[in-house]
């Protein structure tokens, strides 16, 4: 089954031609956004776009595992991780879709 999905160079074409701006300067615009994106989360800053979503961190408590290949018990630690909650117009326009 293949699936459809949209990549970076996808993005800064689309960017481009909706912003009637060269791809290189879309390039730099995405680059700009993630990297404060980014930024932000390793401040342990929330970035939010309302309707869109939040994009925050959350801190993932120490657990015990298996190791699946010597089937032994392992410690996995603690760790954070990005996380991104989708917004309620973000998730309207997906649910049409149906």
């Amino acid at each position: 089954m293949a699936t459809n999905k949209m990549s970076k160079s996808d993005l800064v074409q689309k960017i481009s031609e909706e912003a009637k701006i060269s791809k290189k300067q879309a390039n730099t615009v995405i680059n700009v956004f993630v990297d404060s994106i980014t930024d932000a989360l390793c401040k342990g800053e929330k970035v939010s776009f309302v309707g869109f979503g939040t994009f925050s961190t959350v801190t993932r408590k120490a657990r015990k595992g298996i190791n699946p290949m010597t089937r032994k018990e392992i410690l996995i630690p603690a760790q954070k991780a990005p996380v991104f909650k989708a917004g309620a117009t973000l998730k309207n326009f997906v649910k049409a879709l149906g």
